[in-house]
């Protein structure tokens, strides 16, 4: 029997061993899409206590405790961080087969040094070793990027911001990592939400043209855009829980908008053609500036009304949606196509039964001499986990290129979320020495080594237009 998460930990063969301790192991991180606050990076944000570093906007952590059966006031409440963190570790030994196990053993590992299994039983003295290390400078918020030598931070930001805090650390010199702002324009698209009045108010104030109707708001959103790339973002994210498809007409566009601003109630064919129609245009402008975008597809957001007024969106009460993508999203991407717009793209699927959908449809959109112009993103969300990640690389390998993936991302808003990748790159490894053991590849060193330091990094580094030096 192995032992709990040794050095070969998720590694069955010796070819994956080899792949992993030789050639994934030390690779940088090129982390293109989280959620990290911008602000705290800047000022270096130091942690009261690992409680706050590890529970502080995990929703995933939160899932597991109130599975559990814990009270709210210890999970998204105003229990201190001492109770909170007790609660979660008397939570955690119920997690078996759960990936939050592995996760937070690691970054326990990883971080501290404490390899410790997180009990009700040991909470307490895991808490006070932690602590004493965060009480020093080099377990703030860059220290803890710098420890997993991550060279680029993507964060997740809207129109509206000001970047205030990429473009002060931009100026920054000596720094071992990047940060640069995304863009994303999700209160833009979604006319049919609340609140869409309020923020073209926003929008109308920040860029300094009145969103008064449909041209004027695209010059706004142009204006943003422009801003955002003087400010070194490349890079765009659209979170398309349903894929929309209507002939995009600039006219029926207009009269949605013209609807929406007036408090009016619109057809779904008037929200499908806006949709579409303002996606188009954008990809316009990411083709035109070598972006890159991302459509993630699939998720169920916001299921338990009452959770949702209380605590607002992203605190752990969403889910997978089932609903058909493949027509809609091959139209949209033809729209693209056909204009001569479609721009580097990466999509994102949370639904597994989309997994084959998404690998055929790579196939229809590649070409321009770019290798892997059209990915097929990691694991997403609830499929960030073993059996998540191994089919996505199973399903691309089978149907694309495996080795032209730009890899892992930690789309999250932790600072100690990087042992993820290296969770993701024990996965491959162990994928790739199971086909190599089995007679299904060679085993060529030389090429397996590049595949694979592709995968963890330098395919990633040589897509995106965000260098590190």
């Amino acid at each position: 029997m192995k032992p709990f998460m040794d050095a070969d930990f998720m590694l069955s063969n010796e070819v994956a061993k080899k792949l992993y301790h030789e050639y994934a192991e030390n690779m940088p991180i090129y982390d293109y899409h989280c959620h990290i606050s911008p602000r705290m990076i800047f000022e270096n944000y130091k942690f009261a206590n690992i409680g706050e570093l590890m529970l502080g906007g995990d929703h995933y952590k939160w899932r597991v405790m109130l599975s559990n059966g814990v009270e709210e006031k210890y999970i998204r409440g105003d229990a201190d961080w001492f109770d909170k963190w007790k609660a979660f570790a008397a939570s955690l030994k119920y997690c078996i087969g759960n990936p939050m196990y592995h996760w937070t053993h690691l970054e326990l590992r990883r971080v501290f040094g404490i390899t410790d299994i997180l009990s009700e039983e040991t909470a307490e003295d895991i808490w006070n070793r932690a602590n004493a290390l965060l009480a020093k400078d080099e377990y703030r918020c860059r220290g803890l990027i710098e420890k997993f030598n991550v060279k680029v931070i993507c964060t997740t930001d809207d129109p509206v911001d000001d970047l205030e805090y990429q473009i002060k650390m931009a100026k920054e010199t000596g720094n071992s990592f990047k940060v640069f702002p995304a863009w994303r324009p999700d209160k833009v698209i979604n006319i049919d939400r609340g609140g869409f009045v309020d923020y073209m108010n926003k929008l109308s104030r920040v860029s300094g043209i009145q969103c008064l109707n449909l041209e004027n708001m695209m010059k706004a959103l142009v204006s943003r855009f422009e801003y955002f790339h003087a400010n070194g973002s490349r890079l765009a994210d659209h979170a398309l829980d349903t894929v929309p498809y209507a002939v995009p007409s600039m006219h029926v566009a207009s009269e949605a908008f013209r609807k929406a601003m007036s408090g009016a109630v619109l057809t779904e064919a008037e929200v499908e053609s806006y949709k579409t129609y303002i996606l188009v245009e954008l990809a316009k402008l990411y083709k035109s500036h070598g972006w890159v975008q991302q459509y993630h597809i699939g998720a169920m957001r916001n299921c338990n009304p009452t959770m949702f007024e209380k605590y607002g969106p992203d605190v752990g009460f969403d889910s997978i949606d089932d609903t058909c993508i493949a027509e809609n999203l091959a139209k949209l991407l033809a729209e693209q196509e056909a204009r001569h717009n479609l721009p580097k793209t990466i999509l994102y699927c949370l639904n597994p039964k989309d997994n084959y959908v998404i690998g055929t449809m790579l196939g229809n959109f590649q070409g321009e001499g770019i290798p892997g112009k059209i990915q097929f993103g990691s694991g997403w969300w609830f499929c960030d986990q073993k059996y998540g990640m191994r089919d996505q690389m199973e399903s691309l390998a089978a149907l694309g290129l495996l080795g032209r993936f730009v890899g892992m991302l930690t789309d999250s808003r932790s600072f100690i979320s990087y042992p993820r990748h290296e969770y993701f790159r024990r996965i491959l490894c162990n994928l790739i020495g199971e086909w190599v053991e089995n007679g299904e590849y060679p085993e060529d060193y030389k090429v397996l080594g590049e595949l694979v330091q592709g995968i963890c990094y330098n395919n990633a580094a040589n897509y995106f237009e965000m260098k590190v030096d």
